[in-house]
């Protein structure tokens, strides 16, 4: 058979130009791949940003539906009013009902405030004077109104006189009776009591501790009781002095009214 010499000549010779363009085809491929690898170690390092926070959801609340109907009543605020005490003067600003005041008075022996009685001062009309010097009276009895205690600031009743006295003074019995309570209270200091047994009493306060008469003694007009102490820490800003008090079936009366100052 004859050969295409033509057709052989064709084809031989593109063979190798088949060939040799391959070749240079998987060289460029090659090359680029290559390129490409250099090129990525070059990008800088993509990292997720610390600063951005994570997306956080709401966490679902389950909500139960129920038949109650809704409240339509409206809310009142209930609010505590301000009470501002009043601010006292000098002088007191109210006057208490001398039934009301127990200052002074011991718990369990409280007393009223009686009016001078004509037949309270006939009963006691023979009554000795308790110091032998008694025109120097310094607080006098205040019946139920309030008084400064100078001693203490504080605004309180005076149930008795005081009567100026030097300390080491002797203190006598107005009036024949016993001596039914020999103290030492913490406010007045060394006290006395003497009942009258006629509805009167005589408490002499702030004597000394040196003293004449014990409890349960009879004692007479004149007799004596002891002396004018330092006692009484709760007078005891005033110069020294007696403080008596008397009393009339339980209730104060101004000593003074019933008491001799001769």
């Amino acid at each position: 058979m004859k050969k295409n010499e033509l057709t052989d000549k064709h084809y031989g010779k593109g063979s190798k130009g088949f060939y040799a363009a391959l070749g240079i085809s998987a060289v460029m491929i090659g090359a680029a791949c290559l390129f490409a690898h250099k090129q990525g170690d070059k990008l800088p390092e993509i990292r997720p940003s610390a600063e951005k926070a994570p997306i956080v959801q709401d966490a679902q609340v389950n909500r139960p539906v129920t038949d109650i109907p809704k409240v339509t009543a409206p809310a009142y605020r209930v609010t505590t009013q301000t009470v501002t005490a009043p601010v006292f003067s000098d002088e007191p600003q109210v006057t208490i009902p001398a039934a009301d005041i127990i200052a002074d008075v011991p718990p369990g022996q409280e007393h009223g405030f009686a009016e001078q009685p004509a037949a309270a001062v006939e009963n006691m009309s023979g009554a000795g004077a308790p110091l032998k010097e008694m025109s120097n009276v310094l607080t006098p009895f205040s019946g139920g109104e309030l008084v400064k205690n100078e001693t203490t600031g504080t605004w309180q009743t005076h149930n008795g006189t005081d009567i100026a006295a030097e300390v080491g003074t002797d203190v006598y019995a107005t009036e024949s009776g016993e001596i039914t309570a020999v103290t030492k209270d913490p406010l007045w200091g060394v006290t006395v009591l003497i009942d009258h047994k006629n509805g009167f009493t005589t408490k002499y306060c702030g004597l000394g501790s040196d003293l004449a008469v014990q409890q349960g003694d009879t004692v007479t007009t004149g007799d004596l009781i002891g002396a004018v102490g330092e006692t009484a820490d709760i007078e005891s800003s005033v110069q020294s002095h007696l403080h008596i008090e008397i009393t009339h079936n339980g209730d104060f009366i101004d000593p003074m009214t019933v008491l001799s100052t001769q």
